[in-house]
């Protein structure tokens, strides 16, 4: 019963995003005659490992604002793996080749580029595990990018048991 009023209540929430889409994309058009594009604005929904709902927002468009940038976000869906101990970055850019793709990790932060002709991408991920940095493999393959670190442990608090006499 929770999940179905959760879910109702996102879903709600959703619908009202692309409500005034229409209107957004025919400011964009009728500015100065020119079309632009593409626009693309979305919801994942997955379910977390606490059994809960989880919602990520992805698109070069906002509910109610112009277009955000010239190049697309790709919808990136994080995965942890407690059995594998690995955590994944799936990203879905279609349209690029494996030598256009750059990946940067800096601190808890992975950032995504890829440029071929038309298709522009940026992702920008934050990781909010303990993860080994220099552990990290990517792989791309049919329009599928793939970012793989291996899970750090959690780290122990270090001291010294003191015996009372």
């Amino acid at each position: 019963m929770f999940f179905d009023d959760e879910f109702d209540r996102i879903f709600k929430r959703m619908s009202r995003s692309f409500m005034d889409f229409d209107d957004v994309f025919e400011n964009v058009k009728s500015q100065d005659g020119k079309t632009y594009g593409p626009f693309y604005y979305g919801y994942s929904m997955t379910v977390g490992p606490d059994g809960k709902p989880q919602i990520q927002e992805y698109g070069n468009v906002r509910p109610g604002l112009l277009p955000t940038a010239e190049t697309r976000e790709p919808l990136i869906d994080t995965i942890v793996d407690e059995k594998e101990g690995v955590l994944k970055l799936v990203a879905e850019m279609p349209g690029v080749e494996k030598k256009d793709i750059k990946v940067v990790v800096e601190g808890n932060v992975v950032n995504v580029d890829a440029e071929h002709g038309d298709k522009k991408y940026h992702g920008r991920v934050p990781i909010k595990r303990k993860v080994d940095a220099d552990s990290v493999k990517a792989t791309y393959t049919n329009g599928i990018l793939e970012v793989q670190f291996k899970l750090k442990g959690e780290d122990k608090p270090k001291g010294k048991t003191v015996e009372v006499n």
